[in-house]
């Protein structure tokens, strides 16, 4: 086990060290882009960063992940390794490090698979589930018994029975 995890780039490696080389080396509006943490978009520091990363422990996973995958350039692990967190991961003895990937950070306007896809009026509806406007009418079909003619208010029937 000792020699499998002199393997594994982040053996022995600290959070601050692991953060301040991807910082150095990309910087925040890369990691932003790439990582989509909020503590690298919003006033981005070590300090906040570290603070949040220490508490969060599915953001600490994603930027020790970026460090083995893209920084590390290491291969993708198999699915049994995937399962575990990045520093509990084996990585084969035959498998090096190697120097950082090129990365530009994104243009958030080019990304159309990130971006919702705009409403095509009313009564259409959202690909997300939720309809954004009115009812759709189809005058091809009856309507329901439940539906109540435009015409009429809700208190109809209650005004007609009381009289």
């Amino acid at each position: 086990m000792i020699e499998e995890q002199k393997n594994n780039p982040l053996h022995g490696v600290k959070l601050e060290a692991l953060l301040t080389d991807l910082v150095d080396h990309y910087g925040w509006e890369v990691l932003a882009s790439e990582i989509n943490i909020n503590c690298f978009k919003s006033n981005p520091s070590i300090k906040s960063s570290l603070k949040f990363l220490r508490r969060t422990e599915w953001a600490r996973e994603k930027v020790e992940g970026f460090y083995l995958y893209k920084f590390k350039r290491l291969p993708k692990p198999d699915d049994v390794q995937y399962e575990l967190p990045p520093r509990d991961r084996i990585v084969p003895l035959d498998q090096k490090p190697r120097s950082p990937a090129e990365i530009k950070p994104r243009d958030r306007d080019a990304e159309p698979a990130r971006t919702k896809p705009a409403a095509q009026g009313p009564g259409s509806s959202s690909p997300y589930g939720k309809s954004s406007g009115a009812p759709k009418v189809h005058k091809d079909r009856p309507a329901k018994a439940t539906e109540k003619p435009a015409g009429n208010d809700a208190w109809s029937n209650w005004r007609n029975k009381s009289k």
